[in-house]
């Protein structure tokens, strides 16, 4: 081998050994947008930081746990589950301790506001933000909207349950009390609760050890016998009577249509309802009843059309008008029989809501849908039970103010209407799938008897 063959084999050699002792270099690393592996959660170093929660109550049985954890999960998080512990009897309470992650902010947040609306109470107690409106009738971006089932906020390390729960509204702190408040009514400087630290709410959950009363606890079907039903609502009245607790009825004119306007009057007598919400058309039909016998022009103990028929609303309407009021008409002995006549006998208040489609209407109907609002809520306060007669549109109004702890009772021939008021947001409402003039006849039996 030549002389520079033998040196350009050591520089080779040279270069091996150097290589063979130098570090591994390693690849620049780059932002890659790909998923992690399956089956493998979002670690703190990925994303915001973890949050932890603890949850207390009938989890199983009310479907709450899988709601949770699908809940996580369909938002884009991962969830790592450090224990569940089952109670051992119907009425032991469950409790399961979770965190959750998300590979951002928002999605976060979105897992978190949903998780505590259903019941989910983060582990680490924070206060809540407190932030003020600047100008009325509005609220910062960021408020937190309310359910309807009770609440409790954390204001400097101490907690405080919310008055006047509904839901769809804000909550404002004044004078150390936490209150529901709708946004027209908020002023501007009210402090308002942002975001969802701070905040507990507490789903109920029905009874499920009193016999009595194990028919709240049904779904939603029209397979079902009625009586039974009845029977368990009439014994809830009574309890609540007995208590000196609240029923409120909602009715539509369906009540009047069906025949059950003079049971609906039997029970008015027997003093279980204390108050009355509906709108024009119940007292309507209900005058065109006890004035002509007909409602829509159809004579009820026939079911035959009379002569002239559609004229009587509007002459019902008349009569009352020239009274000047409902009242008057029962004062002055016009109007002799009906549900709104055993209202004013029976010293019973009730408010007419106005709408846009309303003939007349009666002197009575309030046409200020704010002022029918206020109304309204004032005589659902401290109600026991509400019972939903045959109207969709009044019952999802009266669902929206009142807190889940209310027993609600809807009624209509149609299940829709049922699921409808439970789809937003009115879970505690027990549906009843039959003929509302039926029910109202049964159960004016059962609550006369004995």
């Amino acid at each position: 081998m030549s002389k520079k063959g033998r040196k350009a084999k050591s520089r080779g050699r040279r270069k091996a050994t150097r290589a063979r002792n130098a570090p591994a270099r390693r690849r620049p690393i780059r932002n890659s947008k790909r998923r992690a592996p399956r089956g493998i959660s979002v670690r703190q170093g990925d994303g915001p930081r973890p949050r932890r929660f603890v949850a207390t109550g009938h989890l199983i049985d009310s479907g709450l746990m899988s709601r949770y954890l699908r809940l996580v999960v369909e938002n884009g998080g991962s969830y790592d589950l450090h224990r569940f512990d089952i109670g051992r009897t119907v009425q032991d309470f469950s409790t399961a301790e979770l965190t959750v992650r998300a590979p951002d902010m928002a999605s976060l947040d979105r897992i978190v506001d949903n998780l505590i609306d259903l019941g989910c109470h983060p582990k680490d107690s924070v206060n809540s933000l407190i932030k003020p409106s600047d100008k009325n009738g509005t609220v910062p971006d960021d408020f937190y909207s309310t359910t309807n089932y009770r609440t409790v906020v954390r204001i400097v390390g101490r907690e405080i349950d919310v008055d006047g729960q509904r839901m769809d509204a804000c909550i404002v702190v004044r004078n150390g009390r936490a209150v529901c408040a709708r946004l027209r009514d908020v002023r501007r400087g009210d402090r308002v609760v942002c975001g969802h630290d701070g905040v507990e709410v507490f789903p109920p959950f029905k009874e499920r050890e009193r016999e009595d009363f194990v028919f709240m606890a049904s779904d939603v079907s029209s397979e079902k016998r009625v009586e039974l039903t009845v029977a368990g609502i009439a014994r809830l009245m009574k309890e609540i009577k007995k208590e000196r607790g609240r029923i409120v009825a909602v009715p539509g004119p369906v009540v009047v249509h069906t025949g059950g306007g003079e049971h609906l009057g039997k029970i008015l007598r027997g003093g279980y309802v204390d108050a009355v919400l509906s709108g024009n058309a119940l007292a309507v039909h209900d005058i065109e009843r006890a004035l002509y016998g007909t409602s829509l022009g159809i004579h009820l103990d026939t079911g035959i059309p009379v002569v002239e028929g559609h004229r009587n609303h509007m002459r019902a309407i008349n009569t009352i008008r020239r009274s000047g009021s409902i009242t008057a008409a029962v004062g002055k002995g016009v109007l002799r029989s009906g549900v709104m006549y055993e209202c004013v006998k029976n010293r019973v208040p009730f408010v007419l809501a106005g709408s846009i489609r309303d003939d007349g209407p009666m002197p009575d109907t309030v046409m200020d849908l704010t002022l029918a609002q206020e109304e309204y809520a004032e005589l659902l306060r401290d109600a026991r039970v509400v019972l939903m007669l045959g109207t969709m549109l009044h019952s999802i109004g009266v669902g929206n103010m009142i807190p889940a702890w209310v027993q609600t009772i809807c009624v209509d021939i149609n299940p829709a209407v049922v699921t409808k008021l439970s789809d937003r947001g009115s879970a505690q409402t027990i549906g009843v799938v039959t003929d509302v003039g039926l029910f109202l006849r049964l159960l004016a039996d059962e609550l006369s008897a004995g």
